[in-house]
């Protein structure tokens, strides 16, 4: 039921590298550096290299758990209520904190999380702890359910058999270690000041000064990240060839960074490239300067659920039905992309082929036999949403946001297009893609009818984080930090995905399979693909990328 992988340790050694600087070239900044905030692609990446959860995943398998800073494999007991875990030891906070790591280090990480100072994204998986606030708490508060029996020993303790999201949930950077004595003052603002002031367990760690002020961020301009030289080889499965990676997070010229990155030397792009680049790579041009991933997850567009007429189950239907997904993931660069979606579970995630696999569920609004949309089903929908002409007659303009790469505002114009077949007026606006989620997408009081596109990562190898997030009712937050877009409160798809929860093997797979089936039958959002990302790097680039959270792994990726 739970796979966990053995990690060696070794003689003590301190390592302080020899690989040369990494420049990586993103057209977006980070959402939070803090391991207790970050909850987006670009800041993941950066705590994978900088931060040690409990557990992890090496680069090329996001099925099998590793342990990072647990010393093994959790201890489940209790009926699958309790769960202990016991520290490595030897792993020590990078400087100004310097000391080794405590398993109160991990506990307060966890409460923490919990604090609307500090604003924790995905309290949802933790919810089961005993005594786990329902509400951002003011500050932190102790949380019953974590105990320490010793400096190396940490226990959970929930209120249901919900060991197997708990546990896989440990791998997130919300269980990285966060020194109390250190944090809290920071952590009694509102919000936190952590953020700039954020220690390291990692390899790496973003250069500060003697303060621990984190000299080496530059909004929207460049992350520094340099040698942690707290860190041991000797506790880490990790290699961490690189010196130092510097993320220009100011490369706002999608094709010129890409290129930039395939002619340099020591460069590597973030994100999947351009469609014209992408061609080229097809035809040849660039040979081994490319990695493809498979990253498990999908791309979609939610839609509102609560903005009228959006609320009304058959306007959602016709929208899913007039969408020409084949078009939209032409302006991402066609088939290379990934396969087109008829689901939200995609391949190689318990739970795909139990919700139809490739065929998806079988209904008509969402056919796999259809990828350019049909117009005259979607009409027939309006009619019976009380549109008799098949169009929408309202004086409504709605908004719909986009981030502010070339690809995203191509993309965000033939999202435009399928709204209007149907007689819907769009007003776009175009924001920077670190602002896109946590100043418009996640924040309801924007009345953003829809992201024009969402990739969503697995956070953990299960279909849970894949569905919960989005579309559980619970999930959602009336202020901000909301991953709920569409506002999806649906009483049988919250209780169906409650007993999934609880249960392990195939059992599982199958009840989240029927989970995304309700969520399809909700049409709570367009699934576009299951993404293939594509990442570039220059010919002295030995570029590891994680299929986990689709991106080049820092800790891998060396130099040539």
């Amino acid at each position: 039921m739970l796979a966990v992988a053995a990690c060696g340790g070794g003689a003590e050694r301190r390592d302080t590298g020899s690989g040369g600087t990494l420049t990586m070239l993103s057209g977006s900044d980070v959402d939070f550096l803090d391991p207790g905030h970050t909850a987006f692609a670009q800041g993941i990446q950066v705590a994978a290299a900088t931060q040690r959860p409990l557990y992890g995943y090496r680069p090329n398998d996001p099925l099998t758990l590793v342990p990072d800073l647990a010393a093994g494999a959790p201890v489940i007991s209790g009926g699958g209520r309790t769960i202990t875990v016991r520290l490595r030891r030897g792993v020590r906070f990078s400087p100004p904190v310097d000391r080794e790591v405590r398993s109160r280090d991990v506990a307060y990480a966890l409460e923490r999380f919990f604090s609307i100072n500090v604003g924790g994204e995905y309290t949802t998986y933790y919810s089961d702890l005993i005594g786990a606030p329902s509400t951002p708490t003011n500050g932190v508060r102790r949380i019953r359910g974590i105990t320490t029996p010793d400096a190396h020993t940490i226990v959970f303790r929930l209120r249901s058999p919900t060991w197997s999201s708990f546990v896989g949930a440990l791998t997130m950077p919300a269980s990285a270690p966060v020194p109390e004595e250190y944090a809290r003052p920071l952590d009694a603002h509102n919000p936190s000041t952590y953020n700039t002031h954020v220690v390291a367990t990692g390899p790496y760690m973003v250069r500060n000064d003697a303060k621990g002020n984190t000299v080496g961020y530059q909004s929207g301009r460049l992350i520094e990240l340099v040698r942690n030289p707290s860190w041991s080889r000797s506790t880490d499965r990790r290699p961490a060839h690189l010196d130092a990676i510097r993320i220009r997070t100011n490369a706002s010229d999608a094709t010129l960074a890409a290129r930039q990155a395939l002619a340099g030397s020591h460069v590597a792009y973030a994100v999947t490239p351009p469609a014209l680049v992408l061609k080229r790579l097809s035809q040849g041009s660039w040979d081994g300067q490319a990695v493809r991933v498979a990253s498990g997850d999908y791309r979609f567009l939610p839609i509102t659920t609560t903005i009228k007429p959006f609320d009304r189950l058959d306007v959602r239907k016709a929208v899913l039905a007039v969408f020409d997904r084949a078009g939209v993931r032409q302006t991402r660069g066609g088939a290379v992309t990934g396969p087109l979606a008829t689901h939200f579970l995609g391949p190689g995630v318990p739970g795909y082929e139990e919700a139809g696999g490739a065929r998806g569920a079988g209904v008509d609004y969402l056919s796999a036999d259809r990828p350019g949309g049909d117009l005259s089903l979607a009409r027939r929908y309006m009619v019976k949403a009380g549109f008799p002409t098949g169009r929408y007659t309202g004086d409504d303009t709605f908004l719909v946001v986009t981030g502010d790469t070339l690809t995203e505002r191509n993309v965000a114009l033939a999202v435009q297009a399928q709204f209007q077949k149907l007689g819907f007026r769009i007003r776009l606006r175009t924001v920077p893609d670190d602002a896109l989620f946590t100043n418009w997408c996640s924040v309801p009081s924007k009345r953003v009818l829809a992201c024009s596109s969402v990739a969503w990562l697995r956070d953990f190898a299960d279909a849970e984080p894949m569905l919960k997030p989005v579309f559980d009712g619970s999930s959602i937050s009336r202020t901000s930090g909301n991953p709920n877009f569409s506002q999806l409160d649906d009483p049988a798809i919250n209780a169906a995905m409650a007993r999934a929860r609880t249960l392990t093997g195939h059992a599982r797979a199958v009840a989240w399979g029927r989970v995304d089936d309700l969520i399809v039958g909700q049409a709570a959002g367009v699934p576009l693909q299951w993404d293939v990302v594509t990442l570039v790097h220059a010919k002295d680039v030995r570029g590891v990328a994680s299929s986990t959270f689709g991106s080049w792994d820092f800790s891998y990726t060396s130099l040539k």
